[in-house]
């Protein structure tokens, strides 16, 4: 008997308002022009895009109008009417409130009602974590279409009228690193015809016992609003030894699972740190006959959007049988994560 499968049939992304580069951060934070050379040589990000304005500070972008515009491309392209997806996934770190939840929001945008839907809180491993529950509820049988949506907008944790010139690295780090976005994936049962692409493995696995937080996002109420702690902090250090480290075993992993070599896939999605980071991760994962598929220096890291945009970009670069190897590593808590998927 064959293995159920389950496909990819499309993939969808939005971005925020236009992108704002490191000598428009400069202009607008009053930092000379070696404080911008800087930027591009530590941090190698040289766009984001912003869901808060940097000049008026109002918001430009809720992260539900960034979900509902990646989902709607992605049903659009998979020709799938909302009233036919069965249940809805979502991976974020950053929703818009505590409740209604993110994803509850987002199908009342679309238009999506009388079905299952999930909300996932999670670092950069969030979206995989969501494609994990998605995969595993179609292979029950039970269901045959998912909408998966992975999203944040971490610009609401920052005022754009703030110093910076004194501001701690591991704030500094985050105002530097991210960028806001969504994507969205249309997965379905193997068992009807279409697709894309074939989604082998998906897996998630918290590795954090004992391990001090790489990375920490604050809540505020009205309580304890004005209690001093900074909204967001990075360790940026501990982030920069372990994720090569964890990102290896994610690979490994993956292929003894899947019984693959090295040489058995053509395309790498890395984690998406910084335009710097990312492609010191891939060198170190040995495997020059895998094309990269990176998007982070002209996104910035999009967190939970990053995955499904690089789904995005790759299934436009590959080819029939070409096959590819998805990674992320959430590092608040160190979370490993990774899936696999061939085109069709």
């Amino acid at each position: 008997m064959e293995e159920p499968e389950v496909r990819i049939l499309s993939a969808g992304s939005a971005l925020p308002g236009k992108p704002v580069d490191n000598a428009r951060l400069a202009r607008h934070f009053k930092m000379d022009k070696v404080w911008e050379q800087w930027v591009d040589h530590f941090i190698g990000t040289r766009t984001r895009h912003l869901a808060r304005d940097l000049d008026t500070g109002e918001q430009q972008a809720s992260l539900t109008d960034l979900a509902a515009d990646a989902a709607s491309v992605a049903l659009t392209a998979a020709g799938i009417a909302p009233a036919e997806v069965d249940f809805m996934v979502m991976g974020t770190a950053t929703p818009d409130m505590l409740m209604p939840a993110t994803v509850n929001m987002v199908a009342e945008r679309l238009g999506i009602n009388d079905v299952p839907t999930y909300q996932l809180q999670s670092g950069c491993s969030g979206a995989v974590q969501a494609l994990d529950v998605a995969y595993h509820l179609i292979l029950t049988g039970r269901y045959q279409t998912a909408l998966v949506i992975g999203g944040d907008t971490t610009a609401k944790h920052f005022d754009p009228a703030m110093s910076i010139s004194s501001m701690p690295p591991p704030q500094l780090v985050n105002l530097l690193l991210f960028g806001d976005g969504a994507g969205a994936l249309v997965l379905r049962s193997g068992g009807r015809a279409g697709g894309r692409a074939v989604l082998h493995r998906v897996f998630t696995r918290l590795t954090g016992l004992g391990r001090e937080p790489g990375q920490t996002l604050e809540w505020y109420g009205l309580a304890d609003r004005h209690s001093g702690r900074p909204p967001a902090a990075e360790e940026y250090k501990a982030i920069e030894e372990s994720v090569p480290v964890m990102t290896a075993e994610i690979m490994r992993e993956l292929l003894e699972d899947l019984k693959w070599e090295k040489s058995d896939f053509d395309f790498i999605l890395p984690p998406q740190l910084s335009g710097r980071m990312t492609p010191a991760i891939v060198d170190g994962l040995g495997v020059p006959g895998a094309e990269e598929i990176s998007c982070v220096v002209d996104t910035g890291n999009t967190g939970n959007a990053l995955p499904f945009i690089q789904v995005e970009h790759a299934l436009t670069e590959m080819a029939p049988g070409d096959r590819a190897l998805g990674l992320a590593v959430e590092s608040s808590k160190w979370i490993k994560a990774g899936f696999a998927f061939e085109r069709i």
